[in-house]
């Protein structure tokens, strides 16, 4: 025995209100997405008019296609059914929505909903729903061919049915519609597409309702969805992990202020008011149904935001130029995967480099090869003096750019990129001379055996800037296996076997400190003769140049600098206590 499942009316009300939409305010939308349809069903130069009423309660009116009897039933009192829908007619392409359950919807706000509609030379109908699910239809009084629709308030929903918040709500969903809309005689439609109106209208327009007078205005068009529309660029840098929404009409009706996923991840930088034919709305007509048809969309927008970029390159670089340093993590995001994008951030991007700001395509052409430090510290630490030694240096440690330079050489074999280790810069410093190299031994030896427990390696060498006294260096390799050994150190047993089965194969470098004998401050600690106050004194220069190349201070680094400072200020400070 088969049975019929029960719909509980209040339930889905519930459901409608707290789950599918995300305000009650929906009800003014899906109200005049029936009127538009049911005018839109008379035909193509029928000139349509909706008018709304507020007071005790609310009154829509529209003089559209109407309802029999029949199809009263079908559509009003009806959850979930298509194929009947289809067979009279209001499935069609050209509607915006559909009855039943748009219908529905105004019980989040009322109590009682009559539908007053006739049909051509059909009789007038009446029918009255209630929200706990009855309904009633009967003959209505007569009227013209069209459809009426009274909404009667539930309580504690009064407010949504007043005249000047119905005013506000038909202008924001309806005002690009193609038909007559007025609400207590005031006419909220009428308005121009918002692409097809003057450039100075179009930024005064985007400074009114998405809250920014753009940087500039980009014109979209994607036939295959039936999609027009304007891409309103921001003036201002924005969060690239935000997900701005974008300003969505469907046939012209607002379908959210809120849409996602309308572009690629990476045009953060821009917000979008378009409107669409073809595009598929969610159930709840609030966003947009992500299948393949968005995707293409998505995919000839991204096109039409790569050939402004491109044009802007090739007609009026200075403004490029003012829109990448607003907006130069979205182009190199983009760069990344588009080989167009990335000859244009080539080109026309300038990044920091120990010679100051330049391309890279500049950058090339004076010194060959692009060299870089791959971190923000590293470059910190080693810029001045690769400038000293007539070394340029890209600082890659900013968002994408390291990955840029590596992706450049990979696809031009022309172009050769180096990361600078700083164990490669030590190799360009200049040794001591023998003999003086073999007078500083005993003063090595002393100070190393100092900080042997830090283990760090103590070297001299000569190399400008001459006002450097010292220089920390930590290569890749040393790097790695100070991380390695902190992870040992913090592992439990079984980590920690792992790990010290795999520590003979760890490279087991030591940083450098690099003692500049260029230095006099250097030459004058070296032939002090005091092992003790010669320690202390390299100790602090171990501790200063922890700071300037910006490493981090471990406590033992730490303990050692206040004992050193200790030190040297009770050597310098003579007598008792």
């Amino acid at each position: 025995m088969s049975n019929t499942f029960q719909v509980d009316l209040r339930g889905i009300v519930d459901l409608l209100s707290h789950h599918l939409y995300a305000s009650p305010r929906v009800y003014i939308r899906e109200l005049l997405q029936n009127a538009v349809d049911a005018i839109t069903a008379v035909g193509p130069d029928h000139a349509g008019r909706v008018e709304i009423v507020t007071g005790d309660g609310l009154r829509i009116s529209d003089n559209g296609i109407g309802l029999t009897e029949a199809q009263v039933h079908e559509l009003l009192a009806t959850i979930g059914r298509s194929s009947k829908r289809d067979e009279l007619g209001f499935a069609r392409h050209q509607f915006l929505g559909q009855f039943g359950i748009g219908l529905l919807s105004c019980f989040m706000v009322a109590d009682e909903i009559r539908v007053h509609t006739r049909r051509g030379d059909a009789p007038p109908v009446l029918w009255t729903g209630h929200s706990d699910g009855r309904y009633e239809v009967g003959p209505g009084p007569e009227r013209e061919p069209g459809t009426t629709v009274t909404l009667l308030p539930r309580r504690g929903s009064e407010h949504f049915l007043m005249g000047t918040t119905v005013t506000t709500l038909a202008g924001l969903y309806g005002s690009l519609l193609p038909v007559t809309v007025t609400v207590d005689g005031q006419t909220v439609t009428g308005d121009t597409l918002p692409w097809d109106r003057p450039q100075a209208e179009r930024r005064l327009y985007a400074e009114a309702t998405l809250g920014f007078r753009p940087f500039d205005v980009i014109d979209l068009n994607v036939p295959a969805a039936g999609l027009s529309g304007a891409a309103f660029v921001l003036p201002t840098p924005v969060n690239p992990a935000s997900r701005g929404g974008h300003r969505v009409y469907l046939k012209r009706m607002l379908l959210s202020e809120n849409v996602e996923g309308l572009l690629p991840e990476w045009a953060f930088f821009a917000r979008c008011v378009v409107d669409s034919s073809e595009l598929r709305p969610t159930a709840s007509r609030e966003a947009l149904y992500d299948d393949g048809q968005l995707a293409e969309t998505r995919d000839a927008i991204a096109d039409q935001l790569r050939g402004w970029l491109a044009r802007l390159a090739a007609t009026d670089p200075r403004r490029l130029g003012e829109f990448l340093r607003i907006h130069h993590l979205g182009v190199k995001a983009l760069a990344l995967h588009d080989d167009e994008m990335l000859r244009l951030v080539e080109q026309w991007y300038p990044m920091q480099t120990n010679m100051g700001e330049i391309t890279l395509a500049e950058f090339r052409a004076r010194h060959g090869v692009l060299r870089y430090a791959a971190t923000d510290d590293e470059f910190r630490q080693l810029a001045a003096v690769a400038a000293a030694a007539d070394l340029a240096l890209i600082n890659g440690g900013y968002v994408y750019d390291a990955d840029l330079i590596e992706r450049l050489a990979a696809l031009d074999a022309e172009i050769r990129a180096e990361r600078l280790d700083p164990s490669d810069l030590a190799t360009r410093f200049l040794p001591v001379e023998a003999e003086v190299e073999l007078r500083l031994r005993p003063f090595l030896a002393a100070v190393q055996r100092r900080l042997d427990r830090l283990g760090c390696e103590v070297v001299v060498r000569a190399f400008d800037p001459v006002t450097l006294p010292a220089l920390y260096l930590v290569s890749r390799a040393a790097a790695f296996h100070e991380d390695f050994t902190a992870s040992r150190s913090q592992a439990d047993d079984l980590w920690g076997g792992v790990l010290d089965a795999l520590s003979q194969t760890v490279p087991t470098d030591r940083p450098q400190l690099v003692l500049n004998h260029r230095n006099p401050l250097v030459r004058r600690i070296a032939a002090l003769g005091d092992d003790e106050l010669a320690g202390l004194a390299v100790e602090s220069l171990y501790g200063q140049a922890l700071m300037l190349g910006h490493h981090p201070i471990r406590p033992n680094d730490a303990a050692l600098l206040t004992t050193s400072l200790l030190g040297l200020l009770d050597r310098a400070v003579p007598g008792e206590a």
